[in-house]
């Protein structure tokens, strides 16, 4: 048996034997995509194989704010789930200082979390020294994808950068097909935006803007008229479409690009479709950007329920556990947070994503950067211009006094 069963086999055993049958664990989560329903049924299918008991709580909204809110109002109201899902960064801080949630340093010293987890993701989930969150994935929110037989019928060249994108797009509106499916929603929006910042300066202009809070200069304004651009190449059904329809868009030949995270991928996965030979990929910013910090984790609500430490300390321990950061990651589209997995028969796109994590390309995402309220209120800045014909110098000004709240 190779080491990555054993040690799944050792955690299922150890489940069972901790009485895990009795062990109910809610999870509260905003995974309802196809893509992503596939995903978590790892984890849940893993959890009753073990004798627990999963029930499953999803909150639809693809940005998790409902979700939050809801695990927030339960947990304060003395109704917490046993485990809730948040991003990296500072969403869950909060929580924390009201001294609501438990911590897994032991479970994280026994197996050994400082030395599996990359520093910068260790950094993004510790607070003040402790683990608070189990770390599930690692996604890259600022990807391209494409469907490969459109720009081909199109006579399009398969890009590898923003500038080479604008061309394709030209072509496949030559042939009557929309050429940027994006679904009019804020946080959709903010991730296309901040795409187009990373294409057009890189490491630089994202921290100048997300870290040191300045949106002058030449940069941010390239930003602003290149991502005022792309609107020419949105159909007039984007107001409010929900970012896997977008995505189920070039899966079925409709639209050629969609700028979504590797959570994308898991919409083609679902769809049987094949990276490489049914659609492409690449990054924003080329193929060597600089790749920020994004993804999942899991917290546990402190509770006063029998037993419900336990289980939420076994299901955290599965989460992290290698046989399953490969079974959900391979699912989901995003890739493992371990460094001791076998990634090899991962495919093209999860592998350029692998490079960028053995380079050390991992920058810290506008969560870890920027307050809720910060980057709530950026959000809505970008999607205001976006879907106004509000001057660039309006927007300058009111984006960057939103960063600074």
């Amino acid at each position: 048996m190779n080491p990555c069963c054993k040690s799944a086999a050792a955690i299922l055993l150890a489940l069972v034997a901790a009485g895990a049958h009795a062990q109910r664990a809610e999870v509260i989560h905003w995974w309802t995509s196809g893509g992503e329903a596939a995903a978590i049924k790892e984890f849940a299918a893993a959890y009753t194989k073990a004798g627990g008991t999963w029930v499953d709580t999803p909150i639809a909204g693809g940005g998790g704010a409902q979700a939050r809110t809801v695990m927030a109002n339960r947990t304060m109201g003395g109704d917490p789930p046993t485990a809730a899902q948040y991003n990296y960064g500072r969403q869950y801080e909060e929580i924390i200082k009201e001294g609501l949630l438990i911590d897994l340093n032991d479970i994280a010293t026994k197996g050994n979390w400082d030395k599996l987890l990359p520093e910068k993701i260790r950094n993004a989930v510790k607070v003040n020294g402790k683990y608070y969150a189990v770390p599930i994935n690692l996604h890259n929110e600022n990807w391209v994808w494409f469907n490969k037989g459109l720009l081909a019928k199109a006579g399009a060249k398969e890009p590898t950068t923003l500038d080479e994108m604008f061309v394709a797009m030209d072509k496949l509106k030559g042939i009557g097909v929309t050429p940027l499916a994006i679904g009019g929603q804020g946080w959709q929006e903010a991730i296309a935006f901040r795409g187009v910042l990373l294409a057009t300066g890189g490491q630089e202009l994202y921290n100048k803007t997300f870290k040191d809070k300045d949106t002058s200069g030449p940069g941010f304004r390239k930003t602003l008229e290149t991502f005022r651009r792309l609107k020419g190449y949105v159909d007039a059904g984007s107001p409010g479409r929900d970012w896997n329809l977008a995505t189920a868009m070039v899966i079925q030949g409709k639209a050629g690009f969609q700028m979504m995270g590797d959570w994308a991928k898991g919409e083609f996965v679902n769809a049987n479709q094949a990276a490489g030979k049914d659609y492409g990929c690449f990054m924003a910013g080329g193929p060597k950007m600089p790749y920020a910090i994004g993804g999942d984790v899991f917290v546990f609500p402190k509770s006063k329920k029998k037993d419900a430490e336990v289980a939420q300390k076994k299901l955290a321990e599965l989460m992290i556990s290698a046989p399953m950061q490969v079974a959900f990651n391979n699912r989901k589209g995003s890739i493992p947070i371990r460094t001791d997995v076998d990634t090899s028969k991962m495919d093209v796109c999860a592998q350029a994503g692998l490079q960028a994590v053995k380079e050390g390309r991992l920058l810290a995402s506008d969560n870890e950067l920027l307050t809720p309220d910060a980057k709530g209120a950026f959000e809505d800045a970008v999607s205001k211009f976006w879907n106004s014909g509000q001057p660039i110098d309006d927007a300058i000004k009111s984006m960057a006094s939103a960063l600074k709240r």
